[in-house]
């Protein structure tokens, strides 16, 4: 059993299915508290919440393994951005609608600009024992100009992907699931842990 660091329903959503048929079953922990992240590294951040949850779970005497994920959108255009602020894009207590808005008005003011992006993940897995494995994925696509499709997660309606330009919101779970940034890492996080 993997306690995942999320209070994020569609998160845990995306982890179980791409766990699904391996030896890692996942489960959460109600009473888990997020850190306060950094701005700075989606690495320490993941490290963080994967400590952060760790502790919470000694401190009521469950010993297990833990992983946690740290997740952005980089546009190209935009030097980067949202990056390790993906979730607090735009300000405070912004909707994921609103957020998505700020980015496509951004790219709108800039006019015909590369729209160019990627996704990128970054797990921290800590087991019982303490040992610590990291994994990284990313998967390339482009910024849409309008959102698309029915968005499950974050900025999914705009991340146009593939030859086909269908954003992640448009195709389905198991489309997505197969070469998303969290798919890449989970792999590469299956294959350290062995």
């Amino acid at each position: 059993m993997v306690y995942l660091a999320t209070k994020n329903a569609g998160k845990r959503e995306e982890f179980d299915a791409l766990f699904a048929g391996t030896p890692i079953a996942l489960r959460t922990y109600a009473a888990y508290r997020d850190p306060l992240e950094g701005e700075h590294s989606y690495t320490d951040n993941a490290a963080l919440k994967a400590n952060a949850l760790r502790e919470q779970l000694l401190a009521a005497g469950i010993a297990a393994d833990v992983l946690a994920d740290d997740s952005g959108l980089e546009v190209d255009a935009l030097d980067g951005r949202p990056g390790v602020i993906t979730a607090d894009y735009g300000g405070a207590g912004l909707t994921w609608a609103e957020r998505r808005r700020v980015v496509l008005d951004e790219l709108a003011a800039q006019g015909d600009v590369d729209r160019s992006a990627r996704f990128v993940c970054y797990l921290h897995f800590i087991a019982a024992d303490g040992a610590v494995m990291t994994a990284f994925g990313d998967v390339r696509g482009r910024i849409a100009t309008e959102e698309r499709g029915v968005s499950r997660i974050s900025f999914d309606s705009i991340f146009a992907y593939g030859a086909d330009g269908r954003t992640f919101a448009e195709l389905s779970p198991e489309e997505k699931n197969a070469v998303s940034h969290r798919a890449v890492a989970v792999a590469r996080l299956l294959d350290e842990i062995g």
